[in-house]
């Protein structure tokens, strides 16, 4: 049966992904639009009959342009409008251990980690209610644990009237128990000091068995070890809120099928999985001899076939590497895009310029975004019981400050903020818990008054970052 275009999970039009993209990131249209059509691409690649859908492969994208514009946060956003797993990589990392570098398939098993946790995290979310109740009932079964039931059935068959009364009593516990039940489930006794049992954990002692290299010849630790060294029982004193907590998650964890977790895991990964490869130009290179270009290129020639499409095997599977999206990107001030390897430059076929930071969008950044720094500051300072109020000019000010010294020192592109917001709150963020006056209005005379001493003195501005 085929499936209708509003079936598919997370569906939105590319308009409502740059929309949605809007929210947080200002300008940088071309790049929105790029991965807004990317995004949907995969959806309709879901509707798509079987015998053409698996030759349809992503249109990997090379995001060109200086630091602290929006490539990381466009690529992060994304990513989470879709619910996708996702992974920032900075490639240089391979080429840090020696010629080859790091083991490059990693990146591969470290995207399957994060999509266990996020398919562990929703099944645990669909057994809450189950969890909780087997949690409460594990507490009111501590607290009041009844009579022991007698092992020989024989003698406690042997007169009827000692049954009646054995029955007398469990009816009352059992009215007990109830009782106790509804209160912990209303919160009546949060406050409660309890003794429970809980599983202690053997992760960390098993993950220095289990090392990546190992994971290519299909080999879990965790598994192995944890079949020899089941986890203990370790006893804690607690109040009744937190032992709800901590039981609720050991339940949740006997009532999903770990099997399926990674099955659904490894098949979200490869439909869904977005990785993004930072400083992309610092690997740029061509093969001219001897010296660190012979190390990129190294680096370039492993990420081919990752890129291009390879099986790769984790500790929980194999893993189809096809139709995972791949974002690179890069400020390629030095090198150009045509400096990677002829085979890898063919594997990121839409590429996309992103512009740098003008003044009005210095000035959107601070305003308009749903995080936006300005909002940020109000509400850490609220906290204090103080109200900032920033006047237009202020703001204004802020903005051509930010882009004049980026112009005459680094372009570090919206980073810039950053530094600037936190020089200029530096005092009131500090008299802010001793400060009486409720009220602060930031105005231009404010903000030239904090920053005088930058702008007047050129070799300083060049310590704010």
């Amino acid at each position: 049966m085929e499936v209708s275009l509003k079936q598919v999970d997370n569906q939105l039009t590319p308009k409502e992904i740059v929309a949605e993209l809007d929210k947080y990131i200002i300008g940088q249209e071309k790049a929105k639009k790029s991965v807004a059509i990317a995004l949907r691409n995969r959806y309709r690649r879901k509707l798509v009959k079987d015998e053409m859908k698996d030759e349809i492969i992503p249109k990997n994208i090379l995001m060109i342009g200086p630091t602290g514009v929006g490539k990381t946060e466009i690529a992060r956003r994304l990513a989470k409008i879709a619910r996708s797993p996702f992974i920032k990589i900075e490639v240089t990392k391979f080429t840090e251990v020696g010629y080859v570098g790091r083991d490059v398939e990693s990146m591969i098993r470290d995207l399957t980690e994060s999509a266990i946790r996020m398919v562990k995290e929703a099944k645990m979310e669909e057994v809450e209610i189950e969890a909780e109740k087997q949690a409460i009932q594990r507490i009111v079964d501590r607290m009041l644990p009844g009579k022991k039931k007698n092992k020989d059935e024989y003698y406690s068959n042997l007169v009827d009237d000692i049954n009646k009364k054995s029955d007398d009593v469990d009816d009352r516990i059992a009215a007990r128990k109830k009782r106790m039940y509804q209160r912990i489930k209303e919160g009546k006794l949060d406050d409660q000091k309890i003794e429970i049992e809980v599983e202690e954990n053997n992760t960390q002692m098993m993950d220095v068995f289990s090392g990546s290299g190992v994971e290519e010849m299909g080999i879990n630790f965790k598994d192995m070890l944890g079949n020899i060294f089941p986890n203990k029982k370790q006893k804690k004193k607690v109040t009744i809120a937190q032992a709800k907590e901590m039981l609720k998650d050991e339940e949740a964890q006997k009532l999903i099928d770990m099997d399926q977790v990674k099955s659904e895991a490894i098949k979200t990964v490869e439909e869904d999985g977005i990785i993004f490869l930072d400083e992309m130009d610092k690997i740029a290179g061509r093969e001219s001899g001897s010296g660190p270009e012979v190390s990129r290129q190294g680096v370039q020639r492993d990420i081919l076939p990752i890129v291009e499409g390879s099986t790769v095997s984790t500790k929980h599977g194999s893993v189809k590497t096809d139709h995972i999206l791949f974002i690179a990107a890069g400020a390629f001030h030095v090198s150009s895009p045509a400096d990677l390897i002829p085979e890898l430059q063919g594997r990121f076929p839409l590429r996309v310029n992103l512009d740098s930071l003008s003044r009005d969008n210095f000035k959107d950044i601070l305003l308009l975004p749903q995080n936006s720094l300005v909002k940020q500051y109000k509400a850490l300072l609220e906290t204090e019981g103080i109200t900032i109020n920033f006047s237009e000019d202020a703001i204004e000010e802020i903005s051509s400050f930010a882009y004049d010294i980026n112009e005459e020192t680094e372009n570090i592109g919206a980073r810039r903020l950053h530094t600037i917001m936190e020089k200029l709150l530096e005092d009131l963020s500090f008299e802010a818990p001793t400060l009486t006056k409720q009220e602060i209005e930031i105005d231009v005379d404010y903000v030239n008054d904090k920053l005088k001493d930058v702008v007047a003195n050129k070799d300083l501005s060049k310590y704010i970052l």
